[in-house]
């Protein structure tokens, strides 16, 4: 009896070792979802205490020069009040599991700005974000009636206009590789100024959905 529940117990540690990587639909609304969390949370907790709660441990912020956002955050107080914000669009890839969101801020002294931040699924299936940006604006950019939340196509087998994915090979145990089918940079010049662009495949070759550009000194 014991020897059959020493093999069964063995069994079960295999089959758990042997689990493949979780996989996801593609869905945009999870990650309106994650979003509107992250901003519920700040309003809550704290602005940055929000931030750092939700960010991977890889993520990148600019203040204006670029930073990994964890260290960065572990050192900033929380502002008397949070800035608010709201996502206007979503792109998520065809394996659901990175995501670009992008709408408009608004701070407590009245003055308004856009946002980009890039989202990526862990290990647990929750999203956390990987990069965060944005800018000021004079006038705030017109709010759609409705969120929106657009799917990249399926990228099958190697295109010649492929860009390469951001971060490096996986390593044992880890998620598959991205599919490539939503990419995404951010250049950053000597002075501190960006630009970021997030594009998304749809078919036949990438169309670029963001093209954020950040002057210096903002």
């Amino acid at each position: 009896m014991k020897a059959r529940l020493a093999l069964l117990a063995a069994a079960a540690i295999l089959l758990v070792a042997a689990k493949p990587p979780m996989r996801f639909q593609p869905d945009p609304s999870s990650v309106i979802a994650a979003e509107i969390a992250f901003n519920r949370l700040a309003q809550e907790k704290g602005q940055w205490t929000a931030f750092r709660e939700t960010a991977a441990d890889d993520a990148v912020m600019f203040v204006p020069q670029k930073v990994l956002a964890q260290d960065w955050l572990r050192k900033q107080a929380d502002p008397p009040a949070s800035v608010s914000w709201s996502p206007s669009i979503v792109y998520v890839s065809c394996d659901g599991n990175l995501a670009a969101s992008t709408g408009n801020w608004k701070r407590p002294d009245g003055s308004v700005g856009y946002f980009t931040t890039i989202w990526r699924r862990d290990k647990k299936g929750r999203w956390r974000w990987i990069m965060d940006h944005g800018d000021a604006l004079a006038t705030a950019r017109e709010a759609p009636e409705f969120l929106t939340g657009k799917v990249a196509t399926c990228k099958r087998g190697a295109r010649p206009d492929s860009p390469p994915a951001p971060g490096g090979k996986p390593g044992k145990g880890d998620a598959p590789p991205p599919d490539e089918s939503l990419v995404w940079r951010a250049d950053v010049a000597a002075d501190n100024s960006r630009r970021v662009t997030v594009k998304m495949w749809i078919g036949e070759t990438y169309e670029t959905v963001i093209d954020d550009e950040v002057k210096a000194g903002s």
